[in-house]
């Protein structure tokens, strides 16, 4: 083929082809030059020997040969169409607008410098001594490469003369521009006297082409010539592949021959028993196929009979199992074409009847007369309804049933209420209490709810167990599986013949074990005849859709129900965890009924202002009711409801605060009625307080019948010790006792009443200040004054107070919880406030005498008679104020308040004789006082109590200087 001198053809050949061989650029990308193709796989390389290969169907078959040329060589050759021959050898196929430009080294690539390759050259040095020592023992090689080299440089030089538009990938004749240039008109212009010139130049161009045509025949004859050897060589191969190919043809002949008597010998007999066995394999499928067909058509009446006994679960067992067979075994039977939509709409009925029948059932549970032993209705009947929901996925029966609970709850208060108020005559106080049937409500509602909401809870949780068993099962059996099927031998042969399986001929009963087994565990559907006795394959008679679904378990429901659990539940275990859960919270949710409900007829109560009107037994009757309930929900349900013991603990702290304030205006009257004088204590106050010193914090229980009547006593006995009191007193110990019961008989209201019974202690230490020590008595009750004996009676009425308020924070502090222990610092606060109260009082009465001392012994006189008038009087007011104070005040305490007095006496005395100048000097005046001073110690130790007081009257003189 002609092409250019930039992109003459090159022959390529493998590496060891050396007469081929040209220096190529290797940066550059070498795509073979479009030309004919080679007939050889190989360059001629002057081996003879090398040219010979044997032929090989499997490489040559898709090879070109020149069997596949559609056009002579001339045409071929003269087509310039076929290859751009204008550019490069490389850059041939880049198209016509590929310009060449200079390529710029690049910024990422180092300078490559000549001591990059030292390294290279040290290593190399060795190698190259070698290769020139081979060099000059082998002789040079043939001059033949360095000639082919030089034809091929001539070749090129005349190629260079054919024009290049010859060599355009597009040159075509039938463009105009292409064959002006090719063919001008002006040689084939004959007009004028010009023909003899243009026929010359027509010659001329002519010849030219002609020229053109044998340069490139020349180049193409060369390049053939060069190839001489591989073309006599491929003639002489398609001899041989003929040859090869009639060998094979009589081998396959042969073949066929033998084979064909072997099949008529000993496979057609054989394969005639094999196709006959099928044939009766097939004819059993189809009975059993018939058989299971009429079993089918008896599925909607089985239906009907079993939804008349109410049997759900079996109903829809059937009604699964028949779909799964039409849809895989019965797949494409005309007649049952409109059976699967029937079952759908007859399970949806069935679904709507199971709902229609559990709310019935929650009906008839809830609102039937129940019995001691609380048993559950019907449980059979509840098993079967609850699996049946369970099946079908209708979870919401929980909540039908936690509707039928509050209207039975509404019905079952409003009925109570009912009951009592029409067999009572006169509603009081105490049959408002006892309405509240709280164990009736424990009993009717809660009691038959948990029994029934058990049953369902084991069942659900008896699905669940199966679920997570039969997991289990499954991943035991893939296990084994995957073992076995390990253990099988991976290669399958089988035969064809006739366009059938060997495997078809053979009977299920050949099959492998797990095909067996899987056959073996079918159950066949309701009302279905037994397999006959002639049946050869009796699995057959069963349903395959059904060996996965039907297997079931049987467990015991805590009532004493066995139960059969399938597996075909379409629940997970997330929804029947949920649903287990849903259970439990409606059992709260019932209780959550009944408290409310409850809370809902004490704030109907409480609008009327009705229980704060209770008084403190019937408060606390119904508060130990209402916490009984509490606990007994609790008991049953397993959780504490809020909103009746908030209610509860509402209502007590109004209860405490009616409590307190009747407390404290009944207080607040006693004290502005009493006139502080000494009251007689009655025996029951007494006992009272008896009862107080054995540890009995409460009021006594009034003694039935009649008892003996006991004279009041003077004072109050309290462990040994006696005390004068007021009326006042004696009812606020009794008040005190009263908030201590309160606090025993409802503990939730202790820190309010510790709270409250601080302020009552404080109001009454605050009032009688005010009244006695403020002598508000004088204005409030009418006193002329506020006497001694009224200060020393108020003392001792504290002092009374004080010595129970130990007893009273015991009581409490064992009844608070610890972390309310801080509020135990009222009664320190309030001990100290009457201790000081009291020192007051002691305060006054000595103040009292203070006075009369500096009135009378401001006037004293040292002079005679002896004693003096100023003597005689203030032992007359000391006897006076022993009198008031001996019989109310102990012993110690009256000392004590005497040798205060005394030192008052001493202090105004000594001053008076400062004043007189009378010092212990022995003389007239110091014999007068003497002697007053002995009367008035004569006096003072002759009353009761006071005879060893020690009055060192030495201190009234002045020391000497």
């Amino acid at each position: 083929m002609a092409s250019s001198h930039s992109s003459s053809p090159v022959p390529q050949g493998s590496s060891s082809d050396v007469f081929f061989k040209i220096e190529v650029d290797p940066s550059k990308h070498i795509r073979p030059v479009p030309s004919l193709p080679d007939v050889c796989p190989k360059e001629p390389t002057g081996d003879s020997h090398s040219l010979y290969v044997a032929p090989s169907l499997v490489t040559d078959q898709h090879r070109w040969t020149v069997y596949h040329s559609k056009v002579n060589l001339p045409a071929a050759l003269n087509d310039p169409r076929l290859a751009k021959r204008e550019s490069d050898f490389f850059t041939k196929t880049w198209g016509l607008n590929f310009v060449d430009t200079e390529v710029i080294p690049s910024f990422y690539l180092p300078q490559i410098s000549k001591e990059h390759f030292t390294v290279y050259q040290q290593e190399i040095s060795q190698r190259e001594k070698i290769h020139e020592r081979c060099k000059n023992i082998c002789p040079p090689k043939d001059t033949f490469e360095r000639t082919l080299l030089h034809t091929h440089d001539k070749s090129r030089t005349d190629l260079e003369q054919v024009p290049k538009i010859f060599m355009k990938p597009d040159f075509a004749l039938d463009d105009s521009l292409t064959f002006n240039s090719v063919l001008p008109w002006s040689h084939f212009n004959t007009a004028g006297g010009k023909g003899n010139r243009d026929a010359a130049s027509s010659k001329l161009l002519q010849e030219k082409l002609s020229h053109y045509l044998d340069i490139v025949e020349v180049n193409i004859a060369h390049q053939i010539s060069l190839r001489s050897e591989a073309f006599f060589h491929a003639m002489t191969s398609q001899h041989e592949l003929q040859d090869y190919l009639k060998k094979t043809s009589q081998a396959v002949k042969m073949l066929r021959d033998k084979i064909a008597q072997i099949d008529k010998v000993m496979c057609e007999g054989s394969l005639h028993i094999l196709r006959l066995a099928l044939t009766r394999n097939n004819c059993v499928k189809v009975y059993n196929k018939l058989k299971l067909m009429a079993t089918v058509h008896q599925t909607q009446p089985t239906v009907q009979v079993l939804l008349s006994t109410s049997e759900f679960v079996g109903a829809l067992d059937l009604i699964a199992t028949t779909q799964e067979v039409l849809q895989q075994e019965l797949q494409g039977i005309h007649s049952f074409r409109h059976l699967g939509s029937q079952l759908c709409e007859l399970e949806k009925l069935i679904d709507k009847m199971m709902i229609a029948e559990f709310s019935t059932y929650s009906h008839s549970d809830l609102n039937r007369p129940l019995e001691d032993d609380c048993q559950v209705l019907e449980e059979e009947r509840l098993v079967s309804l609850v699996f049946g929901l369970l099946k079908q996925r209708k979870l919401n029966f929980l909540e039908i049933y936690g509707e039928k609970m509050i209207i039975t709850a509404k019905n079952i208060i409003k009925q109570c209420v009912i009951n009592k108020v029409s067999q009572t005559e006169e509603i009081d106080t105490d049959v408002v209490v006892k309405i509240l049937f709280w164990e009736l409500w424990v009993r009717d509602i809660l009691c038959p709810l948990k029994a029934t909401l058990n049953i369902i809870h084991s069942v659900v949780l008896s699905v669940l167990d199966k679920n997570q068993r039969t997991r289990e099962l499954e991943e035991i059996s893939q296990q084994k599986n995957a073992a076995k099927d390990n253990s099988l031998d991976t290669e399958v042969a089988y035969l064809i013949h006739e366009g059938m399986f060997i495997s078809d001929a053979f009977g299920e009963g050949e099959l492998t074990p797990i095909a067996v087994d899987t056959t073996s565990q079918r159950n066949a559907s309701p009302n279905s005849e037994p397999c006959s006795s002639d049946s050869v394959s009796e699995p057959e008679c069963t349903t395959d859709s059904s060996s996965s679904k039907e297997h079931t378990s049987s467990s015991a429901i805590p009532g004493g129900v066995d139960i059969m659990v399938s597996e075909d539940m379409k629940l997970t275990d997330s929804e029947l965890g949920k649903l287990a859960n849903n259970i439990q919270e409606l059992l709260y949710s019932a209780s959550d009924i009944c408290h409310d409900r409850a809370v809902k007829f004490l704030m109907s109560r409480a609008k009327d202002g009705f229980l704060e009107k209770l008084n403190s037994m019937e408060f606390i009757t119904l508060s130990r009711l209402m916490e009984t309930f509490i606990l007994d929900t609790e008991q049953i349900c397993g959780r504490k409801s809020m909103s009746l013991l908030g209610a509860l603990q509402s209502q007590a702290n109004k209860f405490v605060n009616r409590f307190h304030e009747e407390r404290k205006t009944k207080l607040s009257l006693l004290l502005d009625n009493e006139r502080w004088k000494q009251a007689d204590v009655p025996a029951e106050f007494q006992d009272l307080v008896d009862s107080i010193s054995d540890g009995k914090i409460a009021l006594p229980e009034k003694k039935s019948g009649t008892t003996e009547e006991r004279k009041p006593a003077e004072v109050l006995i309290v462990e040994g010790q006696q005390y004068a009191v007021v009326g006042t007193v004696l009812l606020l110990i009794r008040i005190i006792l009263e908030y201590c019961q309160c606090v025993d008989n409802i503990p939730s209201v202790t820190t309010d009443m510790l709270t409250r019974l601080s302020d009552l202690l404080k109001y009454f230490n605050s009032r009688s200040c005010q009244l006695v020590l403020g002598a508000g008595a004088l204005q409030v009750v009418g006193l002329k004054t506020i006497t001694t004996k009224n200060l020393a009676l108020s003392s001792r009425c504290l002092q009374l107070i004080v010595h129970y308020i130990p007893v009273i924070r015991a009581h409490f502090e064992a009844r608070l919880p610890p972390k309310q222990y801080s509020m135990l610092r009222h009664f320190d606060h309030i001990t100290k406030d009457y201790h000081d109260h009291i020192a007051e009082i002691s305060a006054k009465l000595v103040a009292i005498m203070d006075s009369l001392f500096d009135k009378l012994l401001s006037k004293y006189e040292v002079k005679a008679p002896v004693p003096s008038a100023c003597f005689r009087n203030i032992c007359k007011q000391m006897t006076k104020m022993h009198e008031a104070i001996f019989d109310l005040l102990p012993e110690e305490q009256t000392q004590m308040l005497f040798l205060r007095i005394n030192a008052s006496y001493k202090l105004h005395l000594k001053k008076q004789l400062s004043h007189l100048n009378v010092i212990n000097d022995g003389g007239p005046q110091n014999g007068l006082v003497t002697a007053d001073v002995a009367f008035y110690t004569g006096n003072l130790q002759a009353l009761k109590g006071l005879k060893d007081l020690d009055l060192n009257m030495a201190e009234i003189w002045e020391q000497k200087r």
